[in-house]
């Protein structure tokens, strides 16, 4: 890795700012004055500091966040805000993405690294990673709705939807709810399903992916970063093709 990425990449600045250290002589690799930018380095080996402070390296940063209505899942737009606009700076040098993405009247949990294996693992077909969203529908499913959307449904183009799992919640407040928990991500699959069985979405929030739940500290627009054990979960976890 070339030093100035390495130090860009630990919270020293822009490229810009880490070459006026570099020239000024504040940057030292294994005790020696390092003013080659392109200079390549091992992050596990080589022992860098920024005026005698040694550089704590991070190639990868996990992020969980309960995303808002009303935001785009991207990275950048030119008119509408996105989840990256919701970052702190510090997270934004790693260059963050959304695995996958939510709709933009949907809310919920959402995953950005910059960890592209990772999130390839995660949104593979092949993986039948699960998917949780509490649904509010217009009218109540009924059971024989649920059969269908866990059996499969035509949701257009004669493309039926993989084994779901339906399960109906007591009513609240009058609304219609259900969780329905699913292993691709075709696109608007959710509200194309429930349209499938003659009903129409009102409301949809994902709850989990794979074994990692929303937190429900996290406000809208919150986020933090993944504990080591919800992250071993992503990692480790098997999922049968």
């Amino acid at each position: 890795m070339r030093l100035d990425k390495l130090l860009a990449h630990s919270g020293y600045g822009s490229r810009k700012d880490v070459k006026k250290m570099l020239k000024n002589g504040a940057v030292r690799v294994g005790g020696r004055i390092a003013k080659d930018a392109k200079e390549q380095i091992d992050p596990a080996a080589d022992e860098v500091t920024v005026f005698g402070e040694p550089v704590i390296y991070r190639e990868f940063i996990y992020l969980m966040m309960n995303k808002p209505q009303g935001v785009l899942s991207a990275t950048e737009d030119s008119r509408q805000e996105t989840i990256i606009d919701l970052l702190d700076p510090e997270y934004l040098r790693f260059e963050p993405f959304p695995v996958g993405r939510l709709d933009k009247d949907t809310e919920g949990l959402l995953l950005l690294t910059n960890d592209g294996q990772l999130a390839h693992q995660l949104l593979s077909p092949k993986k039948h990673v699960p998917k949780t969203y509490e649904v509010h529908v217009e009218k109540p499913v009924t059971k024989a709705a649920a059969d269908q959307l866990e059996s499969g449904v035509d949701i257009g183009e004669g493309y039926v939807t993989k084994p779901a799992k339906a399960v109906i919640l007591e009513n609240e407040s009058g609304r219609h709810k259900l969780l329905l928990t699913i292993t691709e991500g075709k696109f608007h699959q959710v509200k194309r399903m429930l349209k499938a069985v003659g009903n129409e979405v009102v409301y949809l929030k994902r709850l989990k992916m794979g074994d990692v739940a929303l937190d429900a500290e996290l406000a809208a627009g919150g986020y933090r970063e993944l504990t080591e054990s919800e992250l071993a979960a992503l990692k480790n976890k098997k999922h049968s093709d």
